[in-house]
Order: structure tokens, then C-alpha cells, then sequence
């Protein structure tokens, strides 16, 4: 797996342009494609085009970079095997489909996602629950629970989500204190 800031930069200004390098056979590694910011009224493609064209092509966003003041790079890679949806991204691959813009890669990742249960298992960030033993933790120690509360939204997420993915007990519990650990230390994921 190739580092976000090892990716090639990629600068396209229109969707269709975008379209063709996904068609071209791009690198399996992913790219971190220029995004035109909202305020900036310089050419280039936004991020709600460049997300809709890569579900598309069975592509996922990934991490963002700060650029410029009129533009920012955004990874995007082929989706993972066993890559997770987001509830997000299955409503816009919803409308995607009803709009016939799905192209034969995204079609695939939507089938290998329901075969393999993933795509019942879609999270959504706003409905995000602390898993049971995860909350055991915070109820056990009282200045735990209050650094998990102080921490952001997307902090809170990353670690409910993190424990509630995991399968095996043991893998869960080590993970669950490890994440007491960080809290105990005022550390945090992001």
C-alpha cells in the first residue's frame, strides 16, 4: 500500500475529464486528485463530483490534503476486498444507479459488498453507538468516561467504530484498553 503522500497528483478541470482517467486503467494505488474548494470560482471539479464519478468506477475517497487557497487533493483508490460502506455512500450509489451513471467496477463492488454482507453492515457517523464493552470501560472509570466525552465527534466515531468492527473477544478487549490507555494519557485517534 502506497502513502496518500507518495500518490501522484492528478488535475483534471471537468467530471468528463476525471471519467476518462478512471476509464484509462489508473494506477491500482490510487491518486490524490486536485478538488476545486466551494468559495473558488477557479476552474476544476468539486468534491461531490469527484466522490459521485469514483463510486461510479468502484473507487472510494480516502484521506484529504490542503493544497492551495482555491483548491485541496483528495486520495482516492480502487475500493478495498473487504472495505467497509458508508450509509452515505450506498444512498448515493442509489441515486447513481437511478440516473444510469453506474459504470460495470462500481456495479461489481455493490455486488461483492451484498454477497459478503457488508453492504447490510453500512455504518452511518451520526448513529454511531458505543459498543457494549467499550461503554463498560467508560462506566468503569469516571475521568475515562468524561475524556471520551471531551474528545470530537469524529474521535468518538473512530473508536466505537474501530471496537464494534473487530469479531474476536480478545482483539476487542486489547483494543478497548488501548483506547483507555489514550484517554488516560489525553491522547487522542485524529
Amino acid at each position: 500500500m502506497v502513502a496518500a503522500s507518495a500518490k501522484p497528483e492528478l488535475h483534471v478541470n471537468t467530471v468528463e475529464e476525471w471519467e476518462r482517467w478512471l476509464e484509462s486503467g489508473p494506477d491500482p494505488d490510487g491518486v490524490r486528485l486536485r478538488v476545486r474548494k466551494v468559495a473558488s470560482n477557479k476552474p476544476g471539479i468539486t468534491y461531490a463530483e469527484a466522490l459521485d464519478v469514483a463510486l461510479c468506477f468502484g473507487w472510494i475517497d480516502g484521506q484529504k490534503q490542503s493544497l492551495d487557497a482555491d483548491y485541496f487533493l483528495q486520495v482516492f483508490t480502487p475500493r478495498r476486498p473487504r472495505g467497509v460502506w458508508s450509509k452515505v455512500n450506498i444512498e448515493h450509489v442509489a441515486r447513481l444507479i437511478e440516473e444510469g451513471r453506474m459504470r460495470p467496477a462500481g456495479h461489481r463492488e455493490i455486488e461483492r459488498a451484498k454477497a459478503d454482507g457488508r453492504w447490510d453492515a453500512a455504518y452511518r457517523q451520526r448513529d454511531g453507538e458505543v459498543p457494549p464493552d467499550l461503554q463498560a470501560a467508560l462506566d468503569a472509570d469516571p475521568a475515562i468516561a468524561a475524556a471520551f466525552a471531551a474528545q470530537s465527534a469524529q474521535n468518538r466515531f473512530a473508536m466505537a467504530f474501530r471496537v464494534s468492527s473487530l469479531k474476536r473477544p480478545e482483539t476487542r478487549a486489547a483494543r478497548v484498553a488501548q483506547y483507555v490507555a489514550m484517554l488516560a494519557q489525553g491522547e487522542t485517534i485524529h
